[in-house]
């Protein structure tokens, strides 16, 4: 069976196509952009004692990307933006709202279904669920697949990942909030401790158990999975002999980012002499969600699980790299994959491709995730976060612009030039995005609005053998999410 696989369940579109009969066909295509989101309100428990209701929410942009040269046919690669608002509530005090740092994640999705995880920080929770059958089903039918699900009961910042083995069924058709929807219910236990560790895990988590019901509601005609709801009741033991209980229900489902009107957007360009005419006219046209972009300033896929006999079928699925069954019934061996990182061939195109624009202080690119603004050789105090007084005339251009999408958010993400300190350009560029979302929010734009990323030196756009590569590189892309 095809494993649907995302951390807070990754909701990649599934067709459902009616079969003969009653029955029903489950398979799933690769979609474009969207918000998913993780929305628990959970009962905590401390030793048996009530310690008040955690409300917990994680949502993320996940945009498709451009597929490395050497990827297979198929294959799907995306990033993802994740970002959490949590509190733990008492008498009905909630979670303030600002500028979100974003948790960043980037997987794969094979030609089988399968998910693979390239930077993984905890995020998508829930991997390889959903999943459904290769074959036709009807209503009462039943099928178990393999999934795993990354948890931190305590938020510790060390993630835990724990084996998960579902049993799906296909229950009715119904109307949900006036959409023709498939029902479907899965159930599993939780259970750490007893056969399997995660020894890259937090290791003072000694074991874990409890159940899970969930009912899912299936898009009749798009294929969406609508909302998927799941009545939590599990405990988790550490090593000094504590636990820590949760009861209660989590929902996953994903939203869709609003169009962003262009008639608006680059008219606000233009006035800011940004982009020439042709370039409007290119930027005017949204890039189709295939992994390319197209710069104008000058610069899921899967196939189904293996059809078992039988009234339950097995899917055999996992979540990580290994085997899969194919249809023949044979294992078919995937190797494991590493995160992607440029190769120098690559780069180099890159720093061809953007040096003509060394003299733009704004460039603008139609990407898969919404139009980009990149603002070239941002000025800053030296190894400082904070801007030149100067660089107020390019802010105000950007704020005019971004006003222009009231309903979008706005992913701010940093780059430094590289000089060998990792970890140190890794925190200056975290740094140097959320100042500038700080300085747009000064312009009128709500601080809710903005996710924060740091990217480090790892993405030149120019050589750093040289002041002015290094200078091109010291830059903030803002794009309008759509």
């Amino acid at each position: 069976m095809k494993q649907f696989s995302f951390g807070f369940l990754i909701f990649f579109a599934a067709a459902l196509l009616c079969a003969q009969g009653t029955d029903v066909q489950f398979s799933y295509n690769g979609s474009g952009n969207y918000y998913l989101v993780e929305r628990t309100d959970l009962r905590r428990y401390d030793n048996g004692k009530y310690t008040g209701l955690v409300s917990r929410e994680v949502r993320s942009f996940i945009a498709r990307t451009v597929p490395p040269k050497n990827s297979a046919p198929g294959d799907a690669y995306y990033d993802g933006s994740f970002f959490v608002q949590e509190g733990t509530i008492r008498d009905s005090r909630g979670v303030g709202s600002g500028i979100h740092t974003s948790i960043p994640s980037s997987f794969r999705i094979t030609r089988n279904g399968q998910l693979f995880m390239l930077e993984d920080n905890g995020y998508p929770s829930f991997r390889s669920f959903p999943a459904f059958p290769a074959d036709a089903i009807k209503k009462g039918d039943k099928w178990v697949s393999k999934a795993e699900r990354a948890v931190d009961p305590l938020y510790k910042g060390k993630i835990t990942k724990i084996p998960m083995t579902v049993e799906y069924t296909y229950l009715r058709d119904e109307t949900f909030h006036g959409e023709d929807v498939y029902v479907l219910s899965a159930q599993w236990a939780t259970r750490y401790g007893i056969s399997y560790w995660d020894f890259g895990g937090d290791l003072e988590l000694k074991s874990a158990n409890g159940k899970h019901s969930a009912t899912m509601y299936i898009s009749k005609e798009t294929g969406n999975a609508v909302v998927v709801r799941d009545s939590v009741d599990e405990t988790f033991v550490y090593a000094d002999g504590s636990n820590v209980s949760f009861k209660g229900t989590i929902s996953l489902f994903t939203e869709y980012p609003p169009a962003v009107d262009r008639s608006r957007i680059i008219p606000a360009l233009q006035r800011a002499s940004l982009i020439t005419k042709d370039e409007a006219n290119a930027l005017a046209i949204a890039p189709k969600n295939t992994g390319t972009r197209t710069n104008v300033s000058g610069g899921l896929n899967g196939s189904a699980e293996p059809k078992t006999s039988g009234g339950t079928k097995n899917t055999g699925g996992t979540s990580g790299a290994g085997t899969q069954k194919a249809a023949s019934g044979k294992a078919e061996q995937t190797k494991p994959v590493q995160k992607q990182i440029p190769s120098k061939a690559d780069t180099q195109q890159k720093i061809e491709q953007t040096a003509a624009q060394a003299e733009k202080p704004i460039t603008v690119e139609n990407t898969e995730a919404g139009i980009r603004l990149t603002i070239q050789n941002l000025r800053f105090k030296a190894d400082s976060a904070e801007l030149l007084p100067e660089e107020a005339k390019r802010l105000d251009q950007i704020a005019a612009v971004l006003k222009e999408a009231p309903q979008s958010q706005f992913l701010v993400e940093g780059h430094t030039a590289s000089t060998g300190n990792e970890k140190g350009e890794q925190r200056l560029s975290e740094e140097r995005a959320r100042n500038i979302a700080l300085e747009l929010s000064k312009r009128g734009i709500a601080e809710d609005k903005f996710i924060c990323k740091g990217s480090g030196g790892r993405k030149p756009v120019a050589s750093n053998a040289t002041p002015e590569g290094k200078a091109r590189n010291r830059r903030v892309e803002i794009t309008i999410l759509e």
